[in-house]
């Protein structure tokens, strides 16, 4: 669709039917030019030259009010899926994998993971994303989006110290729940990152397995292993207590199995390891997906000028080329002796 910068300069276009009424060539000498015997060329091209004299005139005038195409969308086929990240803020993410404080050369788990995520969705324009963070409570921080700038943003105010909680199962939830609307054509996927885990309220447990039965989604945990803690993969030693108080991360792990979704999980204990793991979920999520893609705002005024600067160009060759038309003076008459 069409638009202005300055739509009332339109209304100078009026002023494109002055040729209708002025004459711009010079003026014939000839008194009765209607006596001259029909010319179709002459007739022809007088009429050209009039037409490219208003058209010029409005050309100008429409440059002037600075006409553009307006942005829109188009549907666009392209390989990517719908993306929540949801991203653990408890305290513990602003430690090294050592499980201290980051200092030097030293990168902490949050730093980590929100450079790797950064870089995971630069690379995968496809993808409709969504952020989700949880410490005390769950909160929605992006809706499912395309645009990378917002994306892009919403990884990095991730960097805000975190709070000391961890009710990672209000997050699942809110996560599962973004994932609504999104297109049935495309893969839905959750990619938590968290370094740990709490105890799951049964009827919190029990909204996470009705929400899972609702869609299928694709569930990957990738959970930052402290050094020293205990792997959400090791199994207890005979005599061992385990229980969700002592062992919340294994006990989480044994759950996302039970949900009936589509689940993996990753350890990483590194920066190195945090790389590969999100370098395999996006192997595992490159599916095709129907996005629409916005088509920018495209300025018109220049083509405008130009066909005003090619009419005027047309008609001062016209008036170079013109002939001056006038009565041959008749020869004195011989007067004889």
């Amino acid at each position: 669709m069409i638009g202005f910068t300055w739509p009332l300069v339109l209304l100078a276009l009026p002023l494109a039917l002055l040729p209708l009424f002025r004459r711009w060539l010079r003026p014939s000498m000839v008194t009765r030019l209607d006596l001259r015997p029909r010319d179709g060329a002459s007739a022809l091209i007088d009429r050209g030259l009039t037409a490219m004299g208003m058209l010029g005139i409005a050309a100008l005038i429409v440059g002037i009010a600075g006409p553009f195409l307006r942005g829109s969308t188009v549907p666009h086929r392209g390989i990517g899926a719908n993306i929540v990240l949801l991203i653990d803020r408890s305290s513990s993410m602003d430690d090294t994998f050592a499980g201290r404080a980051p200092s030097g050369a030293e990168e902490s788990k949050s730093s980590a993971a929100r450079r790797i995520l950064l870089d995971f969705i630069t690379h995968r324009p496809d993808d409709r994303v969504g952020i989700a963070a949880f410490s005390t409570s769950p909160m929605q921080v992006l809706p499912m989006t395309q645009s990378r700038s917002a994306i892009s943003a919403a990884i990095a105010a991730q960097g805000e110290r975190g709070l000391s909680q961890t009710d990672i199962g209000r997050g699942l939830v809110l996560a599962m729940r973004m994932l609504e609307d999104t297109a049935a054509d495309g893969s839905r996927a959750i990619v938590m990152v968290s370094d740990g885990a709490g105890v799951i309220a049964p009827e919190v447990q029990e909204v996470m397995v009705e929400e899972a039965r609702r869609r299928s989604i694709n569930l990957y945990w990738l959970y930052l292993r402290t050094a020293g803690s205990r792997g959400i993969f090791d199994i207890p030693a005979p005599g061992e207590v385990d229980t969700a108080q002592r062992r919340p991360e294994r006990h989480l792990h044994l759950l996302l199995q039970r949900l009936g979704l589509s689940y993996q999980a990753f350890e990483a204990d590194s920066p190195d390891a945090v790389a590969q793991a999100v370098a395999e979920i996006d192997k595992l999520e490159a599916h095709p997906i129907l996005t629409e893609r916005q088509v920018p705002r495209r300025d018109l005024d220049g083509f405008a000028r130009l066909l005003a600067a090619l009419c005027a160009a047309g008609l001062t060759v016209a008036r170079w080329l013109e002939r001056d038309y006038a009565p041959r003076p008749a020869k004195p008459a011989l007067v004889r002796a």
